[in-house]
């Protein structure tokens, strides 16, 4: 029986997976608000409650640098030690993980039905697989196969980075941004905050008026998910124009990974967005951002890009760690 627990700034999931030979059952899946817990402790101590069964092996992806088995959460106050883990949990075999690196280990074992292909490229066996997630940050990560089947995967705090401007109208984003602040990091524009920034942003520098009650629900609700459903719904031209705007700065993003890192194996496009604006993140405007980097364009016109429709496929990547298949840098 094998815990798999995907830790991000706003949400965990924990999952029990049953080892079947070679394949992975499901077994329980709950998600969990991580500010309703004062530490991973306790979150634990609930969960294993309500499921009482024996744990084999666990592993946590967690959004955050892991340094000599410690994490502090990225955006949040938790901190997490493997060490203490392993004295909660009574087993040995507990690995702690970044969680981009917890989704890199899903991309070998996707099926068919999990992702939507973008571009079908052409792939390179052997070469790097970049991964690319926006949620409540930006999350990055790449593996690289082996010969043997084996994969050495290296996770990223390229969220962290500067936000870089890609074409006049982000260039104007920045600079309105930066009269606020004196830095902009890339995961303060694709992220869900980033999306309503983009919002404000457009709001103050268009025409479109914001309709009636829009703003009542803003308050009511989560504002980013409210952009994207006014936007796809075509109830708001501001929504609308947002969504194409962050749309593209992510296919940027994005080809900024797959040439930093030579992704001749393919990008996949994780995170808890893509999958709700999947229509649009095909219909043009982030390919066109992606492979719009002048003379390498024809290079990244054969990267193969991939959009993962399965937000939990973080979940099964942490099931699936072992150390003998997955080269990870903890």
């Amino acid at each position: 029986m094998i815990l798999a627990v995907d830790i991000g700034a706003t949400k965990a999931n924990l999952a029990l997976f049953r080892e079947r030979d070679s394949s992975l059952e499901l077994i329980e899946i709950e998600e969990f608000l991580v500010a309703d817990y004062p530490d991973l402790s306790s979150l634990l101590r609930e969960f294993l409650a309500a499921h009482s069964t024996k744990i084999d092996r666990a592993c946590f992806g967690a959004a955050g640098p892991v340094i000599n088995g410690r994490c502090q959460v990225t955006n949040h106050p938790w901190e997490i030690s493997v060490e203490d883990l392993k004295k909660q949990l009574e087993i040995s075999e507990v690995f702690l993980i970044n969680d981009l690196a917890a989704l890199a280990c899903a991309i070998p074992f996707l099926d068919s039905d999990q992702f939507l292909t973008l571009q079908q490229g052409r792939a390179h066996s052997g070469s790097p697989i970049g991964v690319i997630a926006a949620g409540t940050g930006l999350g990055q990560a790449f593996l690289v196969p082996g010969a043997s089947g084996e994969f050495r995967v290296l996770s990223s705090e390229g969220g962290q980075a500067d936000f870089s401007p890609h074409c006049k109208r982000s260039a104007q984003l920045l600079a309105h941004l930066l009269e606020k602040r004196e830095r902009v990091k890339a995961e303060e524009i694709v992220s869900g905050s980033g999306l309503l920034a983009i919002y404000e942003f457009v709001k103050l520098y268009n025409s479109p008026s914001e309709p009636d009650g829009l703003a009542e629900e803003f308050e009511r609700r989560d504002p980013p998910a409210v952009i994207v459903q006014y936007g796809l719904d075509k109830k708001s031209a501001l929504c609308e124009q947002a969504l194409d705007m962050f749309v593209s700065i992510y296919g940027a993003a994005a080809g900024n990974l797959a040439l930093q890192i030579n992704a001749r194996g393919g990008v996949y496009i994780g995170g808890g967005i893509a999958p709700r604006i999947a229509s649009l993140m095909s219909g043009g405007g982030f390919l066109e951002s992606f492979v719009s980097k002048g003379t390498f364009r024809s290079f990244l016109e054969s990267v193969p890009v991939h959009l993962i429709l399965d937000d939990k496929a973080a979940l099964w990547g942490a099931a699936r760690y072992s150390p003998d298949t997955f080269l990870v840098e903890r």
